[in-house]
């Protein structure tokens, strides 16, 4: 595959230094870290901070303005920052009004964020955290839940950055979050593997004809090989699978995000989200915000995710709709 790349560069200053040249107006970048800040940061709420990895564009500085994150730090491709750039980030940022950290359920991803909360902890700072847990994909042959945290961590940071803005508390943040994530469930497949970039191996194959279903936004594989289907076909498998997630009727109300892997054209996310909102309307699911683009890719990866949020509150929705200036929202 052609790449628009510097051979023997750094890619993650490269690319941070090009996002926050383009959105100087917004964004404050440290050099020779992976720290971006919002340019203003509000000193009366509480911090929030996420990160991970890059390759997952615009995740997870794009997420960074008004009503969102304060702050993202991150890593290498596809690999989290140091625990040290975290508490970096935690330190500079720190207000008195505590941080709260948003973590993807990944073992390196919740190690580091972990060992920073703890470090930040000992110096006297008042910061907690949640961790996102939405993917429903399972592991093949052993038919356990992998609980990653994909594309529903942009709900998260919606929702919860416009409730930092209202005012609310770091315990009362921490326990809207604990409240929203189980109610989030996400399922992605892939027509084409992610390509390949800097040190990060392509970790599967697919034919011209065949496509993955649960795979990861490393580019880690999913559950099950099929022939490539219609759009209508592949809405039913992943609506049909999210629905098994909730209670028997517990579906009532949802946000639906429809998110590209970052090498599928907008044109087959419309189709697509035209078969989903066809199929909750037969459901009965009244379908109370939505949204679609590339959200937090896996680099160039041709397919995307469908992610619910059963909206049991109507503040949610609130918060969803609440205005911001953070770019890979809009």
């Amino acid at each position: 595959m052609k790449q628009l790349i510097n051979t023997g560069g750094q890619i993650r200053q490269q690319l941070l230094a090009g996002l926050t040249y383009t959105y100087n107006d917004t964004l404050n970048w440290q050099p020779e870290t992976g720290i971006v800040t919002k340019k203003l940061i509000n000193e009366q709420k509480v911090v929030l901070i996420s990160g991970g990895g890059c390759g997952h564009e615009p995740a997870h500085v794009g997420y960074i303005g008004e009503n969102m994150l304060d702050c993202a730090v991150m890593g290498p491709i596809f690999e989290p920052p140091s625990s040290s750039e975290i508490l970096q980030a935690i330190e500079q940022t720190y207000n008195g009004y505590g941080t709260l950290l948003i973590i993807k359920n990944f073992e390196k991803d919740v190690k580091c964020f972990l060992e920073a909360e703890r470090l930040a902890k000992e110096k006297g700072l008042h910061i907690s955290h949640v961790i996102v847990d939405d993917d429903c994909s399972i592991e093949s042959g052993t038919f356990e839940k992998r609980r990653r945290g994909v594309a529903g961590t942009v709900f998260v940071h919606k929702i919860l950055g416009a409730a930092a803005a209202e005012g609310k508390t770091l315990d009362e943040l921490r326990l809207l979050g604990e409240t929203v994530i189980p109610l989030i469930k996400t399922l992605g497949v892939a027509f084409s593997p992610a390509s390949p970039i800097g040190l990060i191996p392509q970790q599967y194959e697919l034919a011209e004809d065949e496509m993955y279903f649960g795979i990861g936004i490393h580019g880690e594989p999913g559950y099950r090989i099929e022939k490539m289907q219609s759009s209508e076909r592949i809405a039913i498998e992943l609506v049909n699978k999210l629905k098994q997630q909730y209670a028997k009727d517990e579906l009532k109300q949802a946000a639906v995000l429809v998110n590209g892997l970052g090498g599928t054209p907008s044109l087959e996310l419309a189709v697509f989200m035209n078969d989903v909102q066809q199929l909750l309307d037969i459901e009965d699911i009244t379908v109370a915000y939505k949204k679609m683009g590339n959200f937090l890719t896996a680099y160039n990866t041709h397919g995307l995710s469908l992610t619910l949020l059963n909206m049991k509150d109507q503040r949610w929705l609130n918060y969803l709709k609440t205005p911001t200036d953070a770019f890979g929202w809009n």
